[in-house]
């Protein structure tokens, strides 16, 4: 799978990089998502966990091209929304 970035104008680096995720985190959750569901407008919301353990949810789109994504933002789950995910996997 082809995976593009969304590339922050004020940095020229990929957005996610705000959020302390790596290329690699992202694409350890999209060949692997617990869990895949619609976002709003057309975009995915994929959640799952890297080989460092982390949790990680990633927003993003497919791409007109087959086999490719385009990734808008990921971020590390903590908190409630980690509880609740983690309810919903042992629920399966």
């Amino acid at each position: 799978m082809k995976i593009r970035f969304y590339v922050d104008p004020g940095t020229d680096l990929p957005h996610l990089y705000k959020h302390d995720v790596s290329e690699d985190e992202v694409e350890d959750v999209l060949f692997h998502a617990g869990e895949d569901r619609p976002g709003k407008e057309g975009s995915r919301i994929a959640i799952g966990q890297t080989r460092a353990g982390r949790y990680v949810r990633v927003i993003y789109v497919p791409d007109p091209e087959p086999d490719s994504v385009f990734v808008i933002t990921a971020y590390e789950l903590s908190g409630n929304p980690l509880k609740a995910y983690r309810r919903r996997r042992r629920g399966r």
